[in-house]
């Protein structure tokens, strides 16, 4: 199937932006993570404001770094709701809080239930594994002060899209295997789950799209600059990078799962999928056609993206559910 023509619109106006720029935007992979952060928060903006929720609250808490700044949307209705974890996109070297803030919103409101966004650090300045070790102090603060928070610390989720949904599948993994918190959903929207990059989709998709495979490259070796040698077999199988290694699936928390069939992501996403399946773990995964990386995060702008947001919200809202 081929782009949605949505989606062939978004990227003519993307390209047309970058080449009458001056000087005009080189590829991501020829940028300074300073540039192509500056670039991911334009995009954010064009979006505009997001919907209304009850309340939304930034804040820090300790973490093993210096502090981790979160933001906390509430929505309306009577608490305790259900909390959502949420790691945002970006490569682990790009993204925050602002460039999901509409996203988060609409989750928030979508789903009814309390959005916890978390503002791990990024390579190449905190390389791996800072994201990881934030995004897992973040899950225990969650689930410790869900409370105060207005939630109910049983019903927490966690959920991330691209290199957000990395995290959220490693502190999954975590969660099982030290035996708190005890998670009620995963929302993985195109995670990335294969450090080694071998899937065919990375070649099917490799260029055109807003995720290309020098892209990738170029994310990985800054996430990675701290190893000695970044592409070495043992480090790349280490669960926390490449969660769909892990020595075993069983015991994890039922998972959503989306996926786009222009995604150099899609398959080690749908490999996920089948894992989690093979090991007993209630799954609902979905590739979307036509679509490409970041549809999820564009979705004021595409019909496929807001029917995935409203999906996941019902996956959400379904799981996060007082129990009757």
């Amino acid at each position: 199937m081929p782009a949605h023509p949505q989606i062939l619109a978004f990227l003519e106006l993307q390209a047309a932006a970058a080449a009458a720029a001056d000087p005009p935007i080189p590829p991501i992979s020829e940028q300074t993570p300073e540039m192509a952060r500056a670039g991911y928060q334009a995009l954010a903006e064009l979006l505009g404001d997001g919907e209304e929720v009850a309340a939304v609250d930034d804040r820090e808490i300790p973490g093993p770094g210096g502090d981790i700044p979160i933001r906390i949307y509430t929505p309306q209705g009577e608490a305790p709701f259900g909390i959502l974890v949420y790691y945002h996109g970006g490569g682990w070297v790009i993204g925050g809080l602002d460039t999901h803030d509409h996203l988060c919103r609409a989750l928030c409101r979508g789903a009814g239930c309390s959005v916890v966004s978390v503002d791990y650090r990024l390579a190449p300045e905190h390389p791996f594994p800072a994201a990881v070790e934030d995004a897992w102090t973040a899950l225990l603060w969650v689930a410790e002060h869900a409370a105060a928070l207005g939630g109910d610390p049983r019903r927490v989720a966690v959920g991330g899209d691209s290199a957000g949904g990395n995290l959220a599948a490693v502190v999954s993994l975590l969660a099982r295997d030290a035996g708190t918190p005890e998670l009620a959903l995963q929302l993985l929207i195109y995670p990335a789950t294969d450090m080694r990059m071998g899937h065919p989709s990375i070649d099917e998709n490799a260029e055109g799209w807003v995720l290309t495979r020098d892209h990738m490259h170029w994310f990985r070796a800054h996430y990675l600059s701290a190893q000695p040698d970044p592409t070495h077999f043992r480090l790349l199988t280490d669960f926390r990078l490449s969660p769909l290694l892990a020595h075993s699936h069983s015991g994890l928390a039922s998972a959503w799962i989306a996926t786009a069939e222009l995604d150099p992501l899609r398959d080690e996403g749908m490999a996920y999928a089948e894992a989690l399946r093979a090991s007993g773990v209630p799954v609902d995964a979905t590739c979307y056609q036509g679509m490409i990386h970041v549809f999820f995060q564009l979705h004021p702008l595409l019909d496929e993206g807001r029917r995935a947001v409203a999906e996941a919200c019902a996956a959400l809202e379904g799981a996060l559910a007082t129990e009757s």
